[in-house]
C-alpha cells in the first residue's frame, strides 16, 4: 500500500505532487487526502477518473510553476479548465452520528468525479488569487525533488518539502561528505 505524502500545505499541490496514476491508487488517495470519509465506497472510481485527475494535476503544475517562474503568464487552457472544473459543486458534506454515538463526516451523496475535481480545483484557485499564500510558495531545494509547498515556517526559511524526507537526505549527505570526504 502507498503512503501518500502530505507535506505540502495544500491539498492541490499534494495531487500535483503525486497525482494518482491508477483507479485503485485514485480512490486510496481521495480517503488518505481527506476528501472522501473513511469508509465511503468510491465504486464509481475508473480509469477515467484517474485520467481526470491526472490532468488537473497537470493544470496545476503548469499553473503554478507559472506562478513561480514570476512571469506573470499564465497557460490559458490551464487557466480556462481549472476555472470550469471549481464551477461544479464539491462534495456537500454531513455530519451523522457515528457507532459510537459521536458525530463523524459524511456524504449527503456518494460521490462524483466532479464533485472531487471541484474540491480540489477550487483549493487552486484559492492559491492562485491569494497574493499572501502565494508568497510562500516554495521549490524544494532536495536534490531531484519536484515538490512544490507553502513555507509556513517561522522567519519564511523553510527549503525542503518535507524534513522527513528531502531534509534528512540532504543532512546525510553532508555528514557523509565530512566524515568520508
Amino acid at each position: 500500500m502507498v503512503a501518500w505524502r502530505f507535506h505540502s500545505g495544500r491539498l492541490c499541490l499534494d495531487l500535483m505532487a503525486d497525482p494518482p496514476s491508477d483507479a485503485g491508487r485514485l480512490a486510496r488517495w481521495l480517503h488518505a487526502a481527506g476528501l472522501v470519509p473513511a469508509g465511503t465506497p468510491l465504486d464509481g472510481v475508473d480509469a477515467r477518473w484517474a485520467e481526470r485527475f491526472a490532468e488537473l494535476a497537470r493544470d496545476v503544475d503548469q499553473l503554478v510553476r507559472d506562478q513561480l517562474a514570476g512571469h506573470g503568464r499564465y497557460a490559458a487552457p490551464r487557466l480556462d479548465h481549472l476555472n470550469a472544473l471549481a464551477a461544479a459543486p464539491p462534495p456537500a458534506p454531513l455530519a451523522v452520528r457515528g457507532e459510537d454515538g459521536g458525530l463523524v463526516r459524511a456524504l449527503a451523496v456518494p460521490p462524483d468525479c466532479g464533485a472531487l475535481l471541484a474540491a480540489v480545483a477550487r483549493d487552486a484557485v484559492d492559491l492562485l488569487t491569494d497574493p499572501v499564500t502565494l508568497s510562500r510558495l516554495r521549490q524544494c531545494a532536495g536534490e531531484g525533488c519536484r515538490r512544490v509547498y507553502l513555507d509556513t515556517s517561522r522567519g519564511r526559511r523553510r527549503r525542503w518539502c518535507s524534513s522527513e524526507m528531502c531534509g534528512n537526505r540532504e543532512r546525510v549527505a553532508r555528514h557523509r561528505a565530512r566524515t568520508h570526504g
